[in-house]
Formats: structure tokens, C-alpha cells, sequence
């Protein structure tokens, strides 16, 4: 059975939402190690570059931009090893065609650039989890404490997780105990002080995947 197959049915016997990460990141690679670390534990993923900065060189790519295979409601995805990957810059994560085409998978990654993205939420039951990559800059540590106050008053609970330089990320966390409401303070976490962080933070989340049920 194809990967994404097992991992549908899979969440689906398990009666689990679908679980959506969003990756700020000046990086590419750090959306493209988190799949693979999540592939390493048995977890399928599906992989969105909504910067055009992963797989614009991809032989594969469909000759139908991403705008017009949702309008045909034919989303073409790109085979990876850890599961698919999808060439779609600009695309926002509620889309009704991309939900219904991510049921396959045990998560929905998208790659997501620090300038120019407006953050949108999976609709409907989904996990979502927001990661940022920090680094020891004032503009990096500014631009993360700015998106934690923006998450913060939104409706949705999710869990945001903190990864990169380890003083920026203590700092960040710092700051959002201190000045950001309580409930949402203790659904941010940072895994900067891990030998390798990108592991550490596949494990967690695909812990928190075996825990959640449909009442999020």
C-alpha cells in the first residue's frame, strides 16, 4: 500500500485530525529536514513550497501552475521519498481542494518564508503547529516575537515551536512569558538546546499526533 495511503487510514482508525505545519524560515532546508525526520519515525508527509524555492528546478513539475490545477481539482504532486511535495508559491493553506487532497498524509508541511507570507490556518479539525527558525539578529528575534503576538490572538489554539540560535530563542520565549497571555505562553516551546533539534522536534510532534483526537 502507497505510503500516503497507510498513513490515511491509518489517522483515520485513530479517529486523528489532520496535523499542519507552518515553517518560518529563512532557510529552505529546514522544512525539507523536518519531513525527512518525520519520514525516519514512519510518518508520510506532504510537503507545500509556497516560496517556489524547493522544487522550481524539478523535471517533474506539472505544466499546470498550482492556481489552475485547483481550478481543475487536480492537485499534481511531486514524489518524494518522504511522501509528496507540491509546487505551489503563493497558495494558502485554506484551500478547500488542498484539505480534502492532505487526508492521505500524517502531516501537511508548508514552507514558509519570514517576508511577504500572510499566515493562514488549515479550516475544519487539523493540528496546527507553527515553527520558527530564529536567529542571533535583532531583525530575527523582532519578526518572531511579532508573528508569537499576532498567533497569540487568534482562536485557534495551536503549539509553536522554537528551533536555531539558542540565546535568540530564550530570549524570544522570554519575552513571551512575560508580556503574552498565560494559556498561549505555555503552548510555545523551544527545542534550540537539543543536540539535534530537528529530531527532537519530529519526535514531539509525532507524539503529540498519537495523542490528539478529533476534540482539539
Amino acid at each position: 500500500m502507497p505510503a500516503d495511503q497507510a498513513a490515511g487510514l491509518r489517522r483515520r482508525g485513530d479517529r486523528q485530525p489532520l496535523h499542519c505545519v507552518h515553517c518560518f524560515s529563512d532557510f529552505a532546508d529546514s522544512s525539507v529536514q523536518l519531513v525527512h525526520a518525520l519520514h525516519r519515525l514512519g510518518q508520510a508527509s506532504l510537503l507545500v513550497d509556497v516560496q517556489g524555492r524547493l522544487f522550481a528546478d524539478s523535471p517533474t513539475r506539472s505544466l499546470f501552475d498550482w492556481r489552475q490545477q485547483v481550478g481543475r481539482g487536480q492537485l499534481q504532486f511531486l514524489p518524494q521519498t518522504y511522501g509528496d511535495g507540491w509546487f505551489a508559491p503563493g497558495a494558502r493553506a485554506d484551500e478547500p481542494v488542498l484539505r480534502k487532497a492532505a487526508q492521505g498524509y500524517d502531516h501537511v508541511v508548508f514552507d514558509v518564508g519570514w517576508l511577504g507570507h500572510e499566515l493562514t490556518l488549515m479550516p475544519g479539525p487539523a493540528a496546527q503547529t507553527v515553527v520558527m527558525v530564529i536567529q542571533r539578529s535583532d531583525e530575527s528575534m523582532r519578526r518572531a516575537y511579532a508573528l508569537l503576538k499576532t498567533l497569540s490572538r487568534l482562536e485557534d489554539m495551536l503549539s509553536v515551536g522554537l528551533l536555531g540560535d539558542r540565546m535568540a530563542c530564550d530570549h524570544v520565549a522570554t519575552a513571551c512569558r512575560h508580556f503574552l497571555e498565560p494559556r498561549f505562553a505555555r503552548a510555545v516551546f523551544s527545542v534550540a538546546h537539543e543536540d539535534d533539534a530537528i529530531a527532537v522536534l519530529a519526535v514531539r510532534m509525532g507524539a503529540k499526533e498519537a495523542s490528539l483526537r478529533l476534540v482539539i
